[in-house]
């Protein structure tokens, strides 16, 4: 991640393993990050949906309406390019449709918060030879900091498609692709054949739906939040709404999750999202335009001496958006109503280091075992107890027999891995979140809490989280 005042101007700032996207594996995860175009990832889902048999694609469907009862949701879709209109039954229907969601104006469900933050341009465009037409270096992102054009730029793929975000945007400016391309030029000072491919406005809002949650309908990613980019939350978000409600989904479709574990999803996903917005918003406050200062591109001493108060003042500001490892991997779903507090809840607070926690709530510590592999490679497809230091898993096994909840031993034999989870025995959930923790399996209702089966104690009756 480099900070310059354009790309053939002087360098400001660089931050290396910016959104530990290095591929050095780490004892704290099993997947580094990956700095990839949103149409890269669609292909590979894409190509994974249409091998899973029971998954329907249908393209160009547009959603007009919905009903339900209390057994099932009647979908009714328009193809765009004929008009026809079916009408789709299911047990549920999720809204993942976006910022402008349908389906969240269905439900009734209303966005408050902050409109309008910021107005941005982002434009796609081929860039042939830019990449070695500077000299700062490979990079992720440039941003560039000066009076012209304050903007973001970088490479999106390893040829010569790049994007650039202007930003400070006059109200209600759109751009021709050749006022487009003299803002290129301008704000990177290097003249080459570009080329506009595609250019879209879009506004930085903080925006939170008011609900989440009509029966049997739910909302999922950006149609229940929104937020500026700043800190790369965005995917994250969505994919970790889709995980939490997606395993809730199977384990009622397949008869093992209760009302209470559907009724956790808004109770535990609203929360992380309010905690999220916050950080992104705080991160919006330092673009380039706002770390200009006069004077950053003049020669000489005096010049320096500007630059080196900008380099400071970027140190001082930008790492909380770009190493926020224990934002992604450390947020804790704190009194849920399904998960099982030990007592450690109420002492949690956001911190952007990532500590690996096995508190009740959080995401299970990695760790990397003797034999190489992943720990969570050995999870199971439902809840997974770890078993440490020969720890008792008979009753735990009996439990799951009785009610039916599908549930996977793993014993670990390594006391470096055992003392992440300062207890001898932690229950894992598909999610790969900690249910509970302790020494003894107790008697009584831990699977069946952990599955929304059993009702809600006084402890996670209500989901709460707190931010320093």
């Amino acid at each position: 991640m480099h900070f310059v005042t354009r790309l053939n101007g002087y360098p400001l700032a660089r931050f290396e393993n910016a959104m530990q996207g290095s591929p050095q594996r780490d004892e704290r995860y099993s997947e580094h990050g990956q700095w990839i175009p949103q149409y890269k990832l669609e292909s590979v889902l894409r190509e994974r949906l249409l091998a899973i048999d029971c998954v329907t694609m249908a393209h160009g469907c547009e959603f007009i309406s919905f009903e339900q009862n209390d057994m099932a949701v009647r979908v009714t879709v328009k193809a765009v390019d004929t008009g026809e209109e079916h009408v789709i039954e299911a047990d549920y229907l999720v809204g993942a449709d976006g910022a402008r969601s349908t389906v969240r104006e269905a439900i009734g469900a209303k966005m408050e918060g902050r409109y309008g933050l910021s107005r941005n341009y982002n434009i796609i465009f081929s860039a042939p030879g830019l990449a070695d037409a500077h000299r700062h270096g490979p990079g992720i992102m440039y941003w560039q900091v000066n009076p012209d054009v304050p903007s973001v730029i970088g490479p999106m793929d390893e040829g010569d498609l790049w994007f650039f975000m202007p930003l400070s945007l006059p109200p209600e400016k759109m751009f021709t692709d050749e006022e487009a391309l003299d803002l290129i030029k301008r704000s990177t000072g290097i003249d080459l054949p570009y080329r506009i491919l595609s250019s879209d406005l879009w506004v930085a809002s903080r925006l939170l739906a008011d609900k989440y949650r009509d029966g049997r309908v739910f909302l999922a990613g950006d149609a229940c939040h929104l937020h500026p980019p700043y800190g790369g939350f965005g995917m994250n978000m969505g994919v970790a709404d889709g995980v939490d409600l997606g395993w809730k989904l199977a384990a009622a479709l397949q008869g093992w999750g209760g009302p209470a574990l559907l009724d956790s999803y808004e109770a535990e996903r609203r929360l992380i999202h309010e905690i999220v917005l916050d950080e992104a918003e705080g991160n919006h406050g330092t673009q380039p335009g706002n770390l200009f200062r006069s004077g950053i591109e003049d020669d000489g001493p005096e010049g320096d001496a500007v630059r080196r108060e900008v380099s400071d003042l970027i140190a001082q500001t930008k790492p909380r958006e770009f190493y926020t490892l224990g934002v992604v991997l450390g947020l804790r779903y704190w009194r849920s109503p399904v998960i099982r507090d030990d007592g450690t809840g109420a002492d949690w607070r956001l911190s952007l280091d990532y500590t690996p926690s096995a508190a009740p709530g959080s995401l299970a510590p990695h760790a990397w075992l003797a034999d190489g592999s992943s720990l969570y490679d050995h999870f199971g497809a439902g809840f997974t107890l770890i078993a440490f230091g020969g720890a008792d898993t008979r009753e735990a096994e009996n439990d799951a027999a009785k009610s039916g909840i599908p549930l996977k031993i793993v014993t670990i034999d390594e006391p470096r891995v055992a003392a992440l989870y300062e207890r001898r025995l932690a229950l894992i959930r598909p999610d790969q979140h900690v249910a509970w923790r302790g020494d003894i399996w107790p008697a009584g209702d831990v699977l069946a809490h952990a599955a929304g089966l059993s009702p809600a104690s006084d402890d996670g009756a209500t989901a709460g989280a707190s931010a320093e």
